[in-house]
């Protein structure tokens, strides 16, 4: 077979055997492109075997990359060049499992790339954002306390924004204080809600008269006869509106996200003594090296206790 096949074969596993996202799926398929057709034109041939991959190939194709136009007038970022040789060796190893000769994924190092920065808010920060909506009640009670619910979900929990707009009501076990939630690559876990998210969810349904499935609803354009609500259901959009508008209000100059509040509930964990597994179980992260960027703020308050308590000698 060639590496066409092999390539649309490989995808299929990721999808199938390996339960993959669609997005994952989609960069794969990108990446992987890109090295075959480079390797058509540096071999000078339509078909490409797995025979033809070997460490000069690969050389020559890190070489382009570092040389590729991103479009903007600028070379693509080295994270961005370690997501191809990270695609490539993926199906490499699919290669090997397959017992079809190639280069061996192992001999394939990834570049050195700065390590990935993230935004997230001090506790006074997350406290100052989460009082917010009470501070400047909209003239609906529902939408103050529904912001209630988003603000005070996302630090409790650590859902992405995705995985919150799509919580229905009857997945919330208020009694518990725990849930199911399904993330990227269809992976099952266990979330858990604060006393006072607990609340705010609490408050919001009690007040709502409607039926509708989904935990989060907007108020606003027509009201169609629709039993379940799905056309109700809040946007991830809008809830990224909201919190921009929140953050303002609360004065912090920060580019606040939902994905912001999320980085805040690991860093807090960590800060507060929570070991990274645990972590990354709490995040549904599939890799711990994805949990592990959180690690340096850790380090940091390592460094300021070290300070404090051992660097006293006179």
């Amino acid at each position: 077979m060639n590496l066409e096949e092999l390539i649309d074969e490989f995808l299929e596993y990721c999808e199938i055997e390996r339960g993959h996202s669609e997005l994952t799926i989609r960069n794969y398929e990108h990446y992987l492109g890109r090295f075959l057709e480079f390797a058509r034109k540096e071999k000078r041939k339509d078909s490409i075997k797995p025979s033809d991959v070997n460490l000069e190939l690969v050389r020559k194709y890190r070489l382009y990359l570092n040389r590729l136009d991103s479009g903007h007038g600028e070379t693509i970022k080295k994270i961005t060049q370690n997501y191809h040789i990270i695609a490539l060796r993926a199906f490499l190893k699919y290669l090997a499992k397959k017992d079809i000769p190639t280069l061996a994924a192992e001999k394939v190092e990834l570049g050195d790339a700065s390590r990935k920065s993230f935004t997230f808010l001090e506790i006074t920060e997350v406290e100052n954002l989460l009082r917010a909506p009470e501070k400047m009640p909209n003239p609906n009670q529902l939408i103050t306390l529904r912001d209630k619910v988003i603000l005070e979900t996302l630090f409790s929990t650590g859902l992405r924004v995705s995985e919150l707009v799509n919580l229905d009501r009857k997945q919330v076990n208020l009694a518990r204080g725990e849930f199911m939630v399904r993330g990227k690559g269809d992976k099952e876990r266990i979330v858990f809600l604060s006393d006072t998210s607990k609340k705010a969810i609490s408050d919001y349904l009690k007040l709502r008269k409607d039926t509708y499935d989904p935990l989060l609803v907007h108020y606003g354009g027509a009201n169609d006869d629709y039993e379940d609500g799905e056309y109700m259901r809040l946007t991830t959009r809008s809830v990224q509106r909201m919190i921009k508008k929140y953050a303002k209000q609360a004065g912090i100059t920060k580019n606040v996200t939902p994905h912001v509040i999320r980085h805040s509930f690991a860093t807090d964990l960590l800060i507060n003594g929570a070991d990274i597994r645990s972590v990354q179980e709490m995040l549904g992260h599939s890799s711990i090296t994805t949990t592990q960027i959180y690690t340096h703020v850790t380090n940091r308050q390592l460094r300021e206790v070290h300070k404090a308590f051992h660097g006293t000698r006179k």
